[in-house]
């Protein structure tokens, strides 16, 4: 049986069934600093570093990050953590530089895509949030912030509609308490959320509003632009008065794509619709004829940024798969001559 304070961070009986099958000590993992995790276990808050073993044969995207259940090997020099109970979903985005995906929260129930209602919405930005967000295995939700500065806030969510079939859009304001008891009914017990967006949009001062205390630090708008400073500079989880969990994380500059086929189809579905209608099945709706989605662009149904949008997503994460298996070549040839020298270099018989 989890102990009451596991369940408040939002252990249920699948979860400490499959902890009962391995060693060690369980816990979910609330922060992560420079590799060390912090985690709540049953006999309270631990920092753990990761295991030798789980360092050594887990890549970056197989590491603890905030939201995971781990299991702690509780040692005399410190504790570690040994292994990762498998995530029931994971929010990743890409870093094409270094050809690994990131994932900047696990094991959550509810993303909220967030937005400030007073600045023009930047839909490219928030097509690809919810891409990821689809793929994560999670609910996306759009939250518009700041609607005290917007003077009509049907039109902000209007104008989001043709990028977001299908997602509810929330419009919230602290200073006016507005669609914050909304936003605490997706955080019920056992349930988490997690708040994803651009610096300076309002994530931090949304959790302090769902935790009744400003546990996070905010920072006045600019009157140059209406926009807010970036404050949070690490994700970190915490449990909400009524029963719930909320991870807030810092500002996403850039959103890269990370394995989303399913994703973009999710988060672009009016073009999948028309995509079934296309003359040929592996049309790449650009000169091909017949082709049903720029029948629709023509018509008007569909937005022609929409459409590159969808495409220059595709594009790249075709253009990842290219660059894996590159890398995959040269590193098997660079193992090849690796082995090569060693054979070279044994001492012959004779």
């Amino acid at each position: 049986m989890a102990s009451d304070l596991l369940r408040d961070y939002g252990v249920d009986d699948d979860i400490a069934a499959a902890a009962s099958l391995r060693t060690g000590v369980l816990g979910r993992v609330i922060r992560v600093d420079r590799g060390i995790s912090t985690v709540v276990t049953e006999v309270g808050i631990r920092r753990a570093a990761v295991g030798a073993a789980l360092r050594s044969a887990a890549t970056m995207e197989e590491r603890p990050t905030i939201g995971d259940w781990v299991m702690i090997d509780r040692r005399d020099d410190g504790d570690v953590i040994d292994s990762i109970l498998p995530r029931r979903s994971a929010f990743r985005r890409g870093d094409a530089e270094r050809m690994r995906a990131q994932v900047v929260a696990a094991n959550i129930d509810v993303v909220f895509v967030v937005h400030a209602a007073s600045a023009e919405p930047n839909l490219r930005r928030i097509e690809r949030e919810l891409a990821l967000a689809w793929e994560s295995g999670a609910t996306p939700v759009i939250v518009l912030t700041k609607a005290d500065l917007c003077s009509d806030h049907a039109q902000a969510v209007a104008a989001l509609a043709p990028s977001a079939p299908g997602v509810e859009v929330l419009v919230t304001s602290v200073p006016d308490a507005l669609g914050i008891d909304a936003l605490a009914a997706y955080a019920r017990p056992n349930r988490t959320v997690a708040f994803i967006g651009a610096s300076g949009v309002g994530k931090s001062t949304l959790v302090n509003a769902l935790l009744g205390d400003d546990v996070q630090e905010t920072a006045a708008i600019r009157e140059a632009d209406g926009r807010g400073r970036h404050t949070t500079s690490h994700r970190e989880l915490f449990v909400l008065p009524a029963g719930g969990i909320v991870i807030d994380t810092p500002g996403l500059r850039a959103i890269g794509m990370w394995q989303s086929d399913d994703g973009i189809a999710r988060a672009f579905p009016d073009i999948e619709e028309c995509a079934g209608r296309c003359r040929f099945s592996d049309c790449a709706h650009d000169v091909e004829p017949g082709c049903a989605v720029r029948e629709a662009v023509a018509a008007g149904e569909l937005a022609p940024e929409r459409l590159r949008n969808y495409r220059d997503m595709l594009r790249e994460l075709d253009a990842l798969d290219t660059e894996a298996e590159q890398r995959s070549r040269l590193e098997k040839k660079r193992s090849a001559k690796i082995l090569s020298r060693a054979v070279r270099a044994m001492p012959k018989k004779g």
